[in-house]
């Protein structure tokens, strides 16, 4: 079962997709026409100029997603795949880890748990919302380490999300939504994201050390796939920031 986290992420990536669906309609068509005069007189680039011609630098994303998302692992898939190392690993997870509004929306969270009353046993009032917050914060600080800094590390796998970036809305989601099932390896081949569900796997584990209302198979399972339902709209999130921001913000 979703928990709050990941409805309310459902409900900012039906928000933005409608957004981005409603400008790629409303658009006007254009056509172009190049007199072929005009074709013919463009200069030629010799193959001296053309080994001299500047590299395009690779494209920065922003570090954070709408202002709190943390987006240091993103990257644009259409630039050349470079491998990272093991210390460039961890530290994408270091980062995601130590970013401010993480722990602000650790702590909207916890609010939440607690006035749903999740894990009865915290209790309420200051000393059951430290509980919370503290116990929201061990899972995203593990996680963060496990699924993008350690397994990537002994796996040779990549933890980056390789945005896609162009074709149609549904096409993007499905192929942001599918990052948590298909990895890149070191060498740049598609393998299943074992560090995905392994990295949540041992999290979850982790967590029944201090879910004390939530042991067990059952439970353990159902907070492993939450997170990985989680992670799976936050790339869908990452894959519309930049179109969020060009069509929808500059307006």
């Amino acid at each position: 079962m979703f928990s709050l986290r990941t409805l309310i992420l459902s409900g900012a990536v039906a928000m933005i997709a409608t957004a981005a669906f409603a400008q790629e309609t409303s658009a006007p068509a254009t056509t172009s026409a190049q007199d072929p005069a005009s074709a013919n007189s463009e200069p030629v680039a010799t193959p001296l100029q053309a080994s001299l011609a500047p590299t395009p630098a690779p494209i920065q994303e922003d570090k954070r997603a709408y202002g709190v998302l943390p987006n240091y692992r993103t990257v644009e898939g259409s630039q050349p795949f470079v491998p990272l190392t093991a210390k460039q690993k961890l530290t994408i997870a270091t980062k995601d880890t130590i970013d401010g509004p993480s722990y602000i929306l650790a702590g909207l969270f916890s609010g939440l748990y607690q006035l749903t009353d999740q894990n009865p046993s915290f209790g309420q009032g200051m000393k059951g919302y430290a509980r919370r917050y503290v116990s929201a914060i061990a899972d995203q600080d593990i996680g963060n380490y496990m699924t993008e800094g350690f397994l990537p590390v002994l796996l040779h796998e990549d933890p980056r999300f390789f945005r896609r970036g162009t074709g149609k809305i549904s096409h993007r989601i499905l192929y942001a939504a599918r990052g948590v099932l298909v990895a890149k390896t070191d060498s740049g081949k598609n393998t299943f994201n074992f560090s995905e569900f392994l990295g949540n796997g041992i999290t979850a584990s982790i967590g029944n050390a201090y879910y004390p209302d939530e042991v067990g198979f059952s439970p353990t399972m159902g907070r492993m796939f939450t997170q990985i339902g989680t992670d799976a709209l936050s790339n869908v999130l990452k894959e519309f920031w930049p179109d969020f921001k060009r069509k929808v913000l500059k307006k």
